[in-house]
């Protein structure tokens, strides 16, 4: 029997905006920040990262900015230290997780198809969210440790974009996997690479340029989001409530923000957020 013959379909879900609500980075810098790890002035800045990708969405280069920033922060911390703010990372990312989607990984694995986190935060969190959502596993960007603490660089493809396909096809190989008859879910125009790298894919929560590619691609789209509206105004409330002291930073940036928007620009991915991107 040949290796595709007994291959078997898998599904691939992204986090942010497809498996729950929001940005899974704005739990962690509040952990971290907490913890003593960021600054109140840093956490500012990552909560007004997250507000702005909830209103106008991220660019490529946003996000190798935040990789950039992630792997000079992540420099000499102990890796035992930032594994100890999962409890309180998950205590925020958990009541975001959307259920319907939940049922949906859940019924893939039912029909024997193995469900797994695909996404640009770590791997640990992707690992760690997979175990306690009870998935076949998580992948994330990994970074490299020695002696117990992380050097600076990456250990693997970082998993955002073409990232994300290397990663799933990594997967494959090692799981014999049979991508043609696996299923892909994801908000984002920018994990059209994972999309495209499997035989079902579908737009979940979409940003514009995904949705218009769906339709014309006969793909189907799935929505969770349906009070955006107050979502939106609902996080930015709590994002100036969140950091204290910097909250006068932020509320301005939101009145700013606010007086540039227009109706139609409401749409996109997430910035991510140190450690989490």
């Amino acid at each position: 029997m040949t290796a595709m013959a007994t291959a078997r379909a898998a599904a691939f879900f992204d986090l942010d905006k497809t498996l729950m609500e929001g940005a899974s980075g704005l739990h962690f810098a509040r952990a971290a920040y907490r913890a003593g790890l960021v600054s109140r002035r840093r956490l500012a800045r990552d909560v007004w990262a997250n507000v702005r990708f909830r209103l106008e969405g991220s660019t490529d280069e946003k996000a190798d900015a935040v990789r950039e920033r992630v792997l000079g922060a992540m420099t000499g911390v102990s890796r035992i230290r930032l594994s100890r703010l999962g409890p309180e990372v998950l205590a925020g990312i958990l009541p975001a997780v959307y259920p319907e989607m939940l049922r949906v990984a859940w019924q893939h694995q039912d029909a024997g198809r193995p469900a797994y986190i695909v996404t640009a935060a770590s791997q640990e969190l992707a690992a760690m969210l997979a175990r306690v959502l009870v998935l076949d596993g998580g992948v994330g960007t990994p970074y490299e440790v020695e002696d117990g603490h992380y050097t600076g660089r990456l250990a693997g493809p970082f998993t955002y974009r073409e990232g994300k396909a290397e990663a799933l096809r990594l997967l494959a190989k090692e799981e014999a996997l049979d991508l043609s008859a696996s299923y892909a879910y994801s908000d984002s125009e920018s994990d059209l690479p994972m999309l495209r790298a499997v035989g079902h894919p579908v737009a979940v929560n979409p940003d514009t340029e995904l949705e218009r590619l769906a339709r014309a691609e006969g793909w189907e789209i799935l929505r969770f989001d349906r009070l955006r509206r107050r979502i939106r105004i609902a996080y930015g409330a709590a994002a100036v409530a969140l950091v204290g002291g910097g909250g006068g930073y932020l509320a301005g940036r939101l009145r700013a923000s606010n007086r540039r928007l227009r109706p139609g620009r409401l749409t996109g991915r997430a910035a991510r957020v140190p450690l989490l991107g």
